[in-house]
Parts: C-alpha cells; sequence; structure tokens
C-alpha cells in the first residue's frame, strides 16, 4: 500500500521511494532492496505501477523511477475503501492506511475506514498482557514499564478516538 500511495503522489524513484517508506514506517524498520524490488516488481508485473525509461544521458548507474498506472491508483483505492483486519488493528498498519487516506477520492469511503478503526478503540477488554484470560489495565501491573507501556496505549487511543470524532463531526465524552 506504501508503494502504491507514494506513487500516487508522483512518480518517483527507487531510493526515493524506499527513504520516504523507511520515514513512514519509522527508521526502526529499515527497507531492503530485497524487499522493495521484488514488491516493485510483483507490483510492475500485476500492471499497478510502469517503469518509466531513464533520460538520455544520465550516467552508468542509472535510476529506476516507477509511477502509478491508473490499475494501480484503482488497487490503491481498493485497498484503502476495503482496509479491515490488521490494517484496522495494528496501530503502524493503520497509519500507512491513514497517510494514504485522502486519496480515496470519495469522503463517506474515508469515513467508513475511520468508523472501523473507531469501533476497534472502543471496544472494551483489549490489553497487551492478561491474567487467565482477563485483560489487565495499567492500575493492574506492578511492573513500570508493562505499566508504561498500557498508560501510553490507553491516552493514544483517547487521542486517536477524540480525533476520529471530530472529524467525524461526532462529539462524544
Amino acid at each position: 500500500m506504501m508503494i502504491l500511495g507514494f506513487l500516487a503522489e508522483g512518480p518517483l524513484h527507487a531510493y526515493e521511494l524506499r527513504r520516504r517508506m523507511e520515514r513512514l514506517h519509522g527508521y526502526a524498520r529499515a527497507i531492503s532492496d530485497g524487499t522493495i524490488y521484488p514488491a516493485l516488481k510483483r507490483l510492475q508485473s500485476a500492471g499497478f505501477i510502469a517503469r518509466e525509461e531513464p533520460a538520455p544521458g544520465a550516467g552508468s548507474a542509472q535510476r529506476q523511477t516507477f509511477r502509478l498506472t491508473a490499475p494501480g491508483l484503482a488497487e490503491l483505492h481498493a485497498r484503502l475503501r476495503d482496509a479491515n483486519g490488521y490494517d484496522i488493528t495494528d496501530g503502524d498498519r493503520f497509519f500507512v492506511v491513514l497517510a494514504f487516506l485522502s486519496q480515496l477520492p470519495d469522503v463517506a469511503d474515508q469515513h467508513a475506514v475511520l468508523r472501523r478503526r473507531l469501533d476497534f478503540l472502543d471496544q472494551p477488554g483489549v490489553s497487551f498482557f492478561y491474567e487467565s484470560d482477563q485483560p489487565l489495565a495499567a492500575g493492574d501491573v506492578d511492573d513500570p514499564y508493562r505499566r508504561g507501556m498500557l498508560v501510553s496505549a490507553r491516552e493514544t487511543s483517547r487521542a486517536q478516538r477524540r480525533w476520529i470524532r471530530e472529524l467525524l463531526g461526532e462529539h462524544h465524552g
């Protein structure tokens, strides 16, 4: 989705595309040539992206530039519109969806994705830690670092719910 999303913004050299992907994913997740070039090849084989011919006289180390095709834009729209499962429940994957959600031309489709995220965030009883299958809240955890994880997650969730509701025009406490 990141490749399609960034190429929807305009053609990019593979190197610049990788840099943008790393920045969006965070520097803790380096993206290797062994990851990006096979993905580019698969997307090109599917007709979702096209490689542009190098400019004449560009030198011996020519960079590969890719652009999104019309079928690629349709695929991006479908992936965004149909985002579900881990694309909604995993924070990092949801941020990738969020980074390109404005590419969806229909605001109702954008809002439907945000509602799915909000429904997930509003679920009670979700935790990183459990005791006898019961979710533990920050106050239930003695370990200060685990408690910190739970407090941080709770505050992030609150901020995200508040922002989504504001964007959707809903006013909940």
